[in-house]
């Protein structure tokens, strides 16, 4: 099994997370439409095409700053909540990996970790608000429980955040545009969850398959 990446491998996972970014933002733009005002696909398709660029364009020498370069481009890109939320998540690494030439399982549940909090601390919001973090903590969660090898990592957070996509259909909304729906944002997935479970599901499904470098 793929125990960590080096910084080539830990580009290619980030690649392999927007190129599925890029192809579901129809999905994305439908999700957002039912409860909230349909302009999640687009900010997600501004922020991670720049984070794509970031990728093609520079060669980090660490870890943390993969994850600084694509928290920053979605930041800078997307506009709206919804990319400060992700750029911030994503930044977070950089402060967890440090100068990190390798990630391996317990580096990349770290950053879970620390994304997190750095979500919910700018958000103001916790698990239960109907929100992104509704797939980010019990994949976080998941990570801490799975071990040192990142494949193990990665396999049980995507499952923990595909089943707090599915939660989040039973949530109302407290956070958001979609709090002013009450009641009528039950039945509907939260959109930022479901970006998150793309982005943490392509991730998984290109260290298992080899698609990026291993060390």
């Amino acid at each position: 099994m793929t125990t960590e990446l080096d910084v080539a491998g830990v580009k290619g996972m980030f690649v392999a997370a927007c190129d599925a970014m890029l192809a579901n933002i129809e999905l994305l733009t439908h999700a957002d439409q039912a409860i909230g005002d349909g302009d999640h696909g687009v900010g997600m398709k501004r922020g991670f095409s720049a984070a794509l660029a970031f990728l093609k364009e520079n060669e980090p020498a660490t870890v943390g700053e993969v994850f600084k370069g694509v928290g920053g481009a979605i930041m800078s890109a997307s506009g709206g909540a919804s990319g400060a939320i992700f750029g911030t998540f994503f930044r977070a690494g950089n402060k967890t990996l440090g100068d990190a030439t390798t990630l391996d399982g317990a580096g990349f549940a770290a950053f879970l970790k620390a994304g997190l909090e750095a979500v919910e601390k700018r958000g103001g919001a916790g698990p239960g608000g109907k929100t992104v973090i509704d797939a980010i903590d019990p994949a976080a969660k998941a990570a801490a429980d799975a071990g040192d090898d990142l494949e193990a990592v990665l396999s049980a957070a995507t499952t923990a955040a595909k089943e707090g996509v599915e939660a989040t259909k039973s949530m109302i909304a407290t956070t958001g545009k979609a709090r002013t729906l009450g009641e009528r944002s039950l039945g509907h997935p939260d959109p930022g969850a479901i970006s998150f479970s793309i982005v943490i599901g392509a991730m998984a499904k290109a260290v298992a398959g080899a698609d990026v470098a291993a060390t």
